[in-house]
């Protein structure tokens, strides 16, 4: 609990109306979107600025308070929880477009821009930012950062890190530091930028982001093939990458997917196939003609029961939104729905969605899956209840054999959703201990006093769940 003392010096830094201590407050900013783990912070602490975020982490270093930095708090690995306690420092002033240069293809931005309006306002100038989570409607720019967000975009395009090219970042010590700008080279030391990319919050607060841009497609096409088998379906994604065609959208959905999806959208999705790809192709006019066509040959070619393509880009983006829109649809069929991210090279696809389907009945839990099949990344959601004890155990299990089959196949436990708290425990899966070891050693050198979002990463081997501080 912070002191009188306390509350009065950051309100000196920051403005009385941007420390919030109530308990309605601090309950509102005790969890994100990720199931069961919940504690209460301190205090909200919302600065104005850069040099404001630079005093407040100044100060709590001193006093060895943890800073936990938030956006939306759309994050899915309890990344913006605040488990030790401490200040949730909220980026929500910090939201301006700070520049687009057009000379330069660049943007630069706020960490709280909203990720949906800094692609909608770089689109009215003709460019392209590719990045797209699927909750870009509510993510900021900040949080796609910490955790090198994907999208669907991500098997053409890349992923959050491919485009960020500076960053201005507070330090544990409070000291401001620029990385990178805009520059096609750089080999000056160490790439700081890219070690900040993905680091969650733990090593320092991004406080401004300059961006790649890229020039906007010509043209965009998409084609919707259904599947009486998802062998069929791997076949298919195996083939169009073989023949050297890159989408710059392939996703998979299974049945339950599909159905529960065309339940919440109602556009008419085929809920009597028992896999859909959603296949775009965009670039040149010529290229994705010529593109498509090979792509509906190879989807003919390997069994699938129809392929069509959407007749017009109202249509395109229906289906579009829908596959944004699995996980909404998902969470209003159980109290409790977890979605992870599982991922395998793309020939493994088949195998790891066989094997999510034997786990999910060896467990007796109901999973579905969907994701981004061009890049091998699956999302095994899991409906159930966290009220059921006995059942979340079983939860538990089912998904620790799933990351261990994952890196078996010569995946990994996380494709975009990072690491934070949930995952911590298997982090060890993917990088051996010397690997977490090395990790830490960087997590040491920057933030000695351990203030940035503690608990992260390097939690304790049991998942630190429900535990609400009051």
């Amino acid at each position: 609990m912070l002191t009188n003392n306390a509350r009065e010096l950051l309100t000196a830094i920051v403005g009385k109306e941007n420390v919030e201590t109530s308990q309605a407050s601090k309950l509102v900013y005790s969890f994100d979107a990720t199931p069961q783990f919940q504690a209460m912070p301190d205090a909200i602490v919302s600065p104005r600025s850069a040099s404001e975020v630079a005093q407040v982490v100044k100060w709590c270093n001193e006093q060895e308070i943890p800073v936990v930095p938030r956006g939306s708090g759309t994050n899915l690995s309890a990344g913006t929880t605040p488990l030790q306690g401490g200040i949730v420092l909220l980026m929500k002033h910090l939201d301006k477009i700070l520049e687009i240069d057009e000379e330069n293809l660049t943007v630069t931005a706020q960490p709280g821009v909203n990720t949906l309006e800094l692609m909608e306002a770089v689109e009215a100038k003709g460019l392209f930012y590719p990045p797209d989570p699927s909750s870009m409607k509510i993510s900021q720019i900040g949080g796609n950062i910490n955790e090198n967000s994907g999208g669907l975009r991500g098997l053409k395009y890349g992923v959050t890190r491919d485009y960020v090219l500076g960053l201005e970042v507070v330090l544990p010590n409070g000291e401001k530091i620029r990385t990178g700008g805009k520059l096609a080279k750089d080999v000056a030391g160490y790439d700081l930028t890219r070690l900040f990319v993905g680091s969650e919050g733990t090593l320092g607060i991004i406080t401004e982001a300059t961006l790649k841009l890229i020039p906007m497609p010509e043209t965009k096409k998409t084609v919707l093939a259904l599947y009486e088998d998802m062998e069929a379906a791997a076949r298919t994604v195996s083939k169009i990458i073989a023949s050297k065609i890159i989408p710059s959208t392939l996703e998979f959905l299974d049945q339950p997917t599909v159905k529960v999806v065309e339940d919440f959208s109602k556009i008419g999705l085929p809920t009597h196939a028992k896999a859909v790809l959603l296949i775009e192709q965009d670039g040149d006019a010529a290229v994705v003609e010529k593109d498509i066509a090979r792509i509906l040959s190879i989807c003919e070619e390997n069994q699938a029961i129809e392929v069509s393509m959407a007749a017009s880009e109202a249509e395109a983006e229906a289906l579009r939104t829908a596959r944004r829109s699995a996980l909404s649809a998902l969470a209003r069929l159980k109290p409790t729905t977890i979605l992870e991210d599982a991922t395998v090279p793309r020939s493994e696809i088949a195998n790891m969605v066989y094997a999510i389907n034997q786990i999910a009945e060896k467990h007796q839990v109901e999973i579905c899956t969907f994701g981004h099949a061009g890049d091998g990344n699956l999302h095994p959601t899991c409906l159930t209840d966290a009220r059921d004890k006995e059942e979340m155990e079983r939860v538990e299990q089912a998904f620790e054999e799933i990351f261990t089959t994952a890196v078996a196949l010569g995946g990994t436990i996380t494709g975009e959703h990072g690491v934070g708290a949930m995952k911590a425990p298997y982090l060890h899966l993917k990088l051996g201990v010397a690997g977490v070891e090395a990790m830490r050693s960087i997590k040491q050198a920057f933030d000695p006093k351990n203030i940035m979002n503690p608990g992260k990463m390097f939690a304790k081997e049991n998942r630190q769940r429900v535990v609400v501080k009051q």
